[in-house]
């Protein structure tokens, strides 16, 4: 994956993403999204859990394997392990997912039943099959309060509980995730995978803040591919007209496979010219038959010689490359960039100019 380039907008277990990728020698940008904070020393969830062990809830909702992970060991800190364990056996425990499933089943506990698409809406579809008049349900928190869910609950006549392990937090500054946005406005990314819906309104609201959405959604649909872990992290990104890449296996180790075959097999662009092949991998530019070092482009030439190889040999107007550049404004600069990515290469008449017309490569 040498010469590509990817965006890493996850908290946790973004190390295990970002080794991954660099492993395989792609440069790997990393801009957290949103911050995950542990509640083990909030005074609420404490409340919160001592509410669930007495009420022992009738139902119990487990969105996440990470926050059952995270409840069972703030219990155990409070000395409620135990009574918290015995509150939840006489419960009738849904999961959102397999892998909250697992984090049930490790505490010693057994569920009932997991949305087949993993979404919170769907296993409160299933709690909503019974009737739920007079009972109690405890519900664990995905890191923000979902009210819509509760209130569908709450509307069946049942009372609940709310319990947030963890919660999502923005980051201390905009200043990370500013430069990945501009990174992907500016093509400097081919790629940025998210791992959490909340995460994609999170990076989506700070385009929004800062007059950035328009044209970071305009490279999303066009240049830069965007990667989601999952039908629910894209839903968001779905919803601002964006399609991304999705495993059909919704799992981190499934997106990393995706991310590589993806980019060799439809970010790397190949064509024949005069002087041999020529292959563009993100940054990198290989003339195989010429040199086994690759060059890598500034974004400006980078630019340039993405649209010249997609061209296949074709004349590009000169009006085309400028609004390629886009910060380019006249014919003098152009020739400028024209003349900067010439001297990049590191072969001499790859790149034609065709009088009066534009410009090609040499095929």
């Amino acid at each position: 994956m040498a010469g590509f380039r990817i965006g890493v907008t996850s908290d946790r277990r973004s190390e295990d993403l970002i080794s991954a990728f660099e492993r395989r020698g792609a440069e790997v940008m990393h801009a957290p999204a949103l911050r995950i904070a542990p509640m083990t020393e909030s005074v609420t969830l404490q409340r919160d859990t001592r509410l669930v062990v007495e009420a022992h809830p009738d139902h119990t909702i487990i969105t996440t394997a990470y926050g059952m992970r995270r409840w069972a060991e703030a219990a155990d800190a409070y000395g409620l392990g135990t009574a918290l364990r015995e509150a939840l056996e006489g419960s009738s425990i849904l999961v959102r997912g397999p892998k909250a499933r697992g984090a049930v089943r490790a505490a010693g506990l057994d569920d009932d039943g997991a949305a087949d698409d993993e979404r919170t809406a769907t296993v409160v579809d299933m709690l909503l099959q019974k009737d739920l008049t007079g009972t109690t349900v405890a519900f664990q928190l995905h890191g923000r309060t979902d009210h819509e869910q509760i209130a569908r609950i709450e509307a069946a006549g049942a009372r609940v509980i709310t319990v947030m392990p963890y919660m999502w937090a923005k980051p201390a500054e905009d200043s990370a995730l500013l430069r990945m946005i501009d990174a992907v406005i500016e093509r400097q990314l081919d790629i940025v995978t998210f791992t959490a819906a909340p995460a994609v309104d999170a990076f989506l609201e700070v385009a929004h803040q800062y007059g950035r959405a328009a044209a970071l959604l305009e490279a999303f649909r066009s240049d830069v591919v965007s990667a989601a872990v999952g039908d629910v992290t894209a839903a968001p990104l779905h919803e601002a007209g964006v399609r991304p890449i999705i495993p059909s296996r919704w799992r981190l180790g499934a997106m990393i496979r995706l991310v590589c075959d993806h980019l060799e097999e439809h970010q790397t662009l190949r064509m024949d010219t005069r002087h041999g092949p020529v292959e563009l991998r993100g940054a990198e530019v290989r003339f195989p038959e010429v040199t086994d070092q690759p060059v890598r482009l500034a974004p400006g030439p980078l630019a340039l010689m993405r649209a010249l190889v997609k061209a296949e040999g074709a004349v590009l107007s000169r009006e085309h490359l400028l609004a390629v550049l886009g910060h380019c404004d006249s014919e003098h600069a152009l020739e400028m960039w024209v003349s900067r990515l010439r001297k990049a290469l590191p072969v001499s008449g790859v790149v034609s100019t065709v009088v009066k017309r534009g410009y090609r490569l040499a095929v």
